[in-house]
């Protein structure tokens, strides 16, 4: 099979995980991460029959009970109660591209050969990936400390033959699905229910899907807040190079950079202007643009060097005959990098609100609301109430939920990184964002049509024709949802660079 990515014990990235996912890839585990495995598993069987003290998770029980020592022909038992008292997960259920994504990310972590888990259930987690057998996952349960305990048992449940998954569009028993396939219920050997359950895959999976859709989401926003800067008749001197590059901050230098590219060749940037200044949202689209580009950066830096690690507990180190219990399974690396995205994201929500408000103003020789007869007509008027309304939602989404830790197993796990909420809200606040962005595309294409015969920029103006394609000029007042979910369709299917 062509369409592959293979699981080496190396480093990853958001890019090629979320292009695997997306794609329809199939996992493929190398040789280098097969013999690692199998030689984690080796050392951990034979060091469970020499050990003469306990090993945490291994032959104990868990969190505050990990002095209880267990028996070794309990130790199949063990692993199994722990996956199923620990699938607590409750709310709304997780789209299957981000459990897919998840399910990636497990079989990575579990390939540096740290885990100390069979061979076959790497393989049973590459099989449910490749045959699109997704675990049903709840987005409510994890304190992304002690890994992502509640989520990542429910995805592996169905490895035993319990819970649910989606399979062929359709919520099934885990049970039925196993027995279509032919496949046997893993019985899981010593740590294994552990190191399936420690780990930071729920968290990590949304923020690989988070940033990847942040830079998709800001080529978008650099490309609307030109047309819309061309539309307002905006001035080009605050992009020049020497302004910013005085400054010296990157995001921001690259943004202007990227601005000017987009409207070279722009009849309407070229043309004199009556006024000396645009208001902020269109005059620190470097500033704010560049701020966000940097936080994206920075945060898919982090987010990179999480999903190229064995996050588990305890870790195994078979060359150094070593068994550290420790905690990276803690989400605080990735939980206040994942509050800061969201922020950033609120913020390019939040200029670009503000060019919707600008453009519908009924200055600079456009019409009140964007439609020639203002008043019959009210035009583009609530398309700004909705992006200021799902404005509000986000900005009340940036409270750092990193910020707070609630005590659990009896004091044990006394301190927490409640990264997990700042996981989904942020994939909210994304959802969010391109909402907003969808609407300022509308309202800024509606708004250049004002401005003829004068065009833009030959990028500007191939935007301008591809979304008409998809979403018409509103000439007199018309059903408006559906054209901002076709914009905001045509946003996602959309690549800008």
């Amino acid at each position: 099979m062509n369409n592959t990515f293979t699981i080496y014990p190396g480093a990853i990235t958001v890019s090629a995980v979320c292009e695997a996912v997306d794609s329809g890839a199939h996992i493929v585990i190398s040789p280098e991460a097969t013999a690692l495995v199998e030689r984690a598993r080796k050392y951990l069987d034979d060091k469970v029959l020499s050990s003469p003290g306990p090993l945490y998770g291994i032959n104990t029980g868990f969190g505050s009970l990990c002095n209880i020592s267990i028996s070794h022909d309990e130790l199949e038992q063990l692993q199994k109660n722990l996956v199923m008292s620990h699938a607590c997960g409750m709310g709304a259920t997780l789209e299957p591209v981000v459990v897919k994504t998840m399910l990636l990310l497990k079989v990575q972590s579990l390939c540096y050969g740290n885990s100390g888990v069979q061979l076959a259930t790497v393989e049973r987690l590459v099989d449910f990936f490749n045959e699109d057998v997704i675990p049903v996952v709840y987005e409510q349960g994890s304190l992304g400390a002690s890994g992502d305990l509640a989520p990542l048992a429910n995805m592996c449940l169905p490895l035993l033959g319990l819970g649910e998954v989606w399979y062929k569009d359709e919520r099934r028993a885990a049970a039925e699905v196993l027995r279509e396939k032919g496949w046997e219920p893993l019985a899981l050997m010593s740590k294994e229910g552990l190191a399936l359950l420690n780990g930071t895959q729920f968290m990590s999976a949304h923020a690989v899907r988070a940033v990847y859709e942040a830079k998709r989401l800001l080529d978008a926003a650099n490309h609307i807040g030109a047309m819309s800067l061309d539309a307002f008749d905006g001035r080009l001197e605050p992009f020049g190079a020497l302004v910013n590059e005085v400054r010296h901050h990157r995001g921001q230098i690259d943004v202007a950079a990227d601005v000017r590219t987009i409207l070279s060749g722009s009849q309407l940037a070229e043309r004199p202007k009556e006024h000396v200044q645009d208001p902020y949202s269109f005059r620190c689209i470097p500033q704010v643009h560049g701020a966000v580009l940097d936080v994206v950066r920075y945060v898919t830096e982090v987010i990179n060097e999480e999903i190229s690690s064995p996050t588990d507990n305890p870790t195994i180190f078979p060359e150094a005959d070593l068994i550290v219990s420790a905690g990276n399974f803690h989400g605080e690396p990735i939980a206040m990098p994942m509050d800061y995205l969201c922020l950033a994201l609120t913020e390019l929500s939040n200029i670009s609100e503000r060019r919707i408000y600008k453009l519908i103003g009924g200055t600079r020789g456009l019409p009140s609301f964007l439609v020639a007869k203002p008043g019959i007509n009210s035009g583009f008027m609530i398309a700004q109430y909705a992006a200021a309304s799902i404005l509000n939602q986000s900005k009340s989404l940036c409270w750092p939920s990193s910020c707070d830790s609630i005590p659990s197993s009896q004091g044990q796990e006394d301190h927490v990184s409640m990264g997990s909420n700042s996981a989904t809200k942020l994939l909210r606040v994304v959802d969010n964002t391109r909402r907003i962005l969808a609407i300022e595309l509308m309202t800024s294409a509606q708004a250049l049509e004002f401005r003829r015969p004068l065009m833009s920029s030959p990028v500007v103006e191939a935007l301008h024709s591809a979304f008409r394609a998809a979403v018409p000029f509103v000439d007199v007042d018309t059903v408006m949802y559906p054209l901002l979910q076709r914009s905001e369709d045509f946003l996602r299917r959309t690549t800008f660079c």
